[in-house]
């Protein structure tokens, strides 16, 4: 679908990188030329991806130990990825953590935990490397990873969709006051794309993602590849009239799940034979 350098030259970090969809995208970055940092809590996982991510696609990964919540240690890696490849040209915010619960039964810690990772740890890092691009002249790209939740709002998942909905509102203001520094800035929306790790956690039930997929037009999942390709698009200067919007990748679930007579999709060719004579009648 790409060129082989589309992304050759470029220094991209990757927020929660060593697994799940933040490696798929890391890795499809690093297929096309970029150099890669990735970014989490825990060091030895980081340590084995960055092993296995090189291998497979020949780039240069570097992996550091990160707390999203704790602005120093952001500015450390912003410096240490400087040193290293010279300068930094994109951000992917993909660090995360949710729970399914209702809502009552959370304590303010376990709400505090979901916002001060997925709000915090994206503002801190964005603020953090717009102000070194800001200083330095220099344009860059900022892709976040939100949810389609965070349009509608979604019980059970309450903090992830709150700090989600603040990630947009972040991305479309700073969009809109940045531009005149060249530095973009967007938000994929997900659907379900299985990750063994939040798969597991969010759908203990096998029955529940039996569920989920019924609802999705498409009547299937997402494959990682699908969303590491738009996210190189967005991150790449292809894309280079394109900020401030949220692009949503998700099978059609969230506009089938709006619809109000989307429920209607259960209904048989028997039952509908029925309702057309009522109508007639």
């Amino acid at each position: 679908m790409y060129k082989e350098d589309l992304l050759k030259g470029k220094t991209i970090i990757v927020t929660g990188g060593g697994t799940g969809l933040g490696r798929s995208m890391a890795t499809r970055f690093s297929e096309l030329g970029a150099n890669i940092v990735i970014a989490s809590r825990k060091l030895d996982v980081l340590q084995q991806a960055a092993k296995e991510m090189s291998e497979k696609t020949g780039g240069k990964i570097l992996p550091l130990q990160l707390d999203v919540r704790k602005p120093e240690l952001i500015e450390s890696i912003i410096n240490t990825t400087v040193e290293e490849f010279g300068s930094v040209d994109g951000l992917l915010n993909n660090a995360a953590g949710n729970f399914v619960s209702p809502t009552e039964r959370l304590s303010y810690r376990a709400f505090d935990t979901v916002i001060d990772i997925v709000l915090r740890g994206t503002y801190y890092f964005t603020l953090a490397l717009g102000k070194h691009w800001i200083n330095k002249k220099q344009p860059g790209s900022i892709l976040s990873i939100v949810t389609t939740y965070a349009y509608t709002g979604s019980g059970y998942v309450v903090p992830s969709a709150v700090g989600k909905a603040g990630i947009i509102g972040l991305t479309r203001s700073l969009a809109a006051e940045w531009g005149k520094y060249k530095i973009r800035l967007n938000a994929i929306a997900p659907g379900p794309f299985p990750t063994p790790g939040a798969w597991k956690r969010l759908f203990p039930d096998p029955k529940f993602a039996d569920y989920m997929v019924n609802r999705i037009p498409l009547k299937r999942v997402g494959e990682h590849i699908e969303l590491a390709n738009l996210a190189t698009y967005l991150m790449s200067e292809q894309s280079g009239y394109v900020t401030g919007d949220v692009v949503t990748i998700d099978g059609g679930e969230w506009l089938a799940g709006a619809g109000e007579f989307n429920f209607m999709e259960s209904i048989k060719e028997d039952q509908w034979d029925e309702i057309q004579k009522r109508m007639k009648k």
